[in-house]
This record gives structure tokens, sequence and C-alpha cells, in this order.
């Protein structure tokens, strides 16, 4: 069973439709934990009625922080990381579940994968008020992706001992955007090489409606980047963009665990372009003192 990890700020008819979705297609009974930033629109006493786990911040905390928080109340060994907007199609959890067995060791990253906002494009509506759920029950199976590498994408499941390892999420990646590589590139520094994302562990993506809908504003893309981007590259040394693709390899056909990258000719080539950007963005910050 799995300790699961919900964000929610503001977000109550989703949040509801979303819980709602856990405990009709789940096929085990889980711990939901949410994190409810300020919360003002009822969704307090919509999870103490429930009597559903959840931490609290009267501002908003952004995923990483929320997420953090929300994981301190987690009972179970698994951890599980889904948006409030999402809808899970019946036994996701007996999925990736099995996947975890058979993996027989507890360093892996695994995540279904998002119908609507995601790869598979399947049209059920766009709000929760025209949200076809008939339709999607019925024709979820007939719509695919295939099984793919490197996934950093909700809904995403880990060990604990592997979360508490790394710290869990980045607070400093706040609302929550380039978290997710972050915490890739984490797991992979302690060796994990299992990162796949799984077909037939669906679940219905109503679109980013969690905490980035509420601070659009500080997305501020520049010429050097976004801030996530610039974040990640002085943290790591490398885009997100060469980590994905040379060492997470995204989105090809997952054929097992991942080794380490090819150096080549193009390999070399780009991480020569990450090092220039690196060090051009370090001395920029240094002199004008940019606050990103």
């Amino acid at each position: 069973m799995f300790s699961i990890l919900i964000p929610t700020f503001n977000n109550l008819k989703y949040l509801k439709l979303c819980i709602e979705s856990i405990k009709k297609n789940s096929k085990f009974d889980h711990q939901i934990v949410a994190h409810v930033n300020i919360g003002n629109d009822g969704t307090l006493d919509f999870l103490n009625k429930e009597n559903i786990s959840f931490t609290y911040t009267d501002y908003n905390s952004g995923i990483c922080e929320g997420i953090n928080k929300a994981s301190k109340l987690s009972k179970f060994d698994y951890l599980l990381y889904a948006h409030d907007d999402f809808y899970f199609s019946p036994n996701w959890d007996l999925i990736l579940l099995n996947e975890a067995n058979d993996i027989g060791h507890n360093k892996f990253y695994l995540s279904g994968v998002m119908m609507n906002n995601g790869p598979i494009k399947f049209d059920c509506g766009d709000t929760n008020l025209n949200f076809n759920e008939s339709k999607f029950l019925k024709e979820h199976r007939n719509h695919n992706f295939h099984n793919f590498q490197g996934s950093t994408w909700a809904p995403m499941l880990v060990h604990r001992d592997l979360w508490n390892k790394v710290g869990g999420f980045s607070e400093e990646f706040f609302p929550g955007t380039g978290s997710d590589p972050d915490f890739n590139m984490k797991l992979w520094k302690e060796g994990v090489r299992i990162f796949k994302g799984l077909n037939n562990c669906k679940v219905y993506h109503f679109g980013s409606l969690v905490l980035r809908k509420k601070i659009n504003k500080l997305k501020k893309n520049n010429k050097y980047g976004s801030r996530a981007g610039k974040l990640f590259l002085l943290k790591w040394g490398v885009t997100i963009k060469f980590f994905k693709k040379f060492y997470l390899r995204s989105n090809e056909y997952y054929k097992g665990p991942l080794k380490e990258p090819k150096i080549n000719f193009n390999y070399l080539i780009n991480l020569f372009l990450c090092k220039i950007n690196y060090f051009y963005l370090k001395i920029f910050y240094r002199k004008s003192k940019l606050k990103f």
C-alpha cells in the first residue's frame, strides 16, 4: 500500500474528484495525505470530514515544501506523489506495485502516464464540470503511449528510504517547476538507474491546475533561461535538457536499467555548451547580483 501525497491550493472541486477516483479505482486501501496551501475554499473542512490526513500552511508553500511536509505523516514504505487534478484509472496501483515487486529492490523511480494534458491525447473534458467519467473508464485502455525511459512525471512512486536519503524535493525550486528533474538527478547520484514510466498506469490530467496556476508571474523567462533552468544549471553544471537527453534518455522505449551516457562527439559538444552557459550565468549572476 502507498502513502499518496497531494499538494493542493484552493482547488477543492478537483481534489474531491481526485480522491474519489483513488477510492473508487484502487485495488488497495491507501493512505492519502494532502498538503493544504491556504485552503479557504472549504478544503480543510472537507479533509476533516473525510478523516484524511493533511499538513497545512497559511501561505502558498509551493509543491516542494508542501510535499516534504506531507511526507512526514506517511506511514507506508512507498510514497506516491500526485497532482490534485488527476483522475486515476482502475487498478493503477496494482500495476505500480507489481512492477515494484518485480524489480526486487528499492532503487527505482516509477511513474504512470498522463492522458489529456500529457503524452496521450484523449479528450474526456477540460474541467471537472464537463469530465466524461464513463467515457474515460470505458475507453482509456484503447489509448496508449509505451513504457518509457527517464520519467520525471507524476504520479511517481519511490521508496521511503530513498526519499529520505535524498531529502525529498529541493525547496529552492519554488513553486515546483524543475523540482522533478532535480529529484531525479539526486536519485541518479545515489545510483538509481531505473526510471520507468508505465503505459498501463494511467491518470487523466486536467492540466497544471495545482499550485503553478496561481503564480505564473514567477516564471520569468528571459534570455538567460527560465528560473528553474538556471537553478538546475548552477546546481548541477548541466541543463535539464542535457540531463534528460543523455542520462535519463527521456521518453525512449524502456529497455531496462539505464547505463552511464555514451561519451561521443554529440555528448561532448552539448556538455561544452552546458559549461559555457554555466560559467556565463555564474559570472553574470555575480556581476549583476541577479535575483531569480
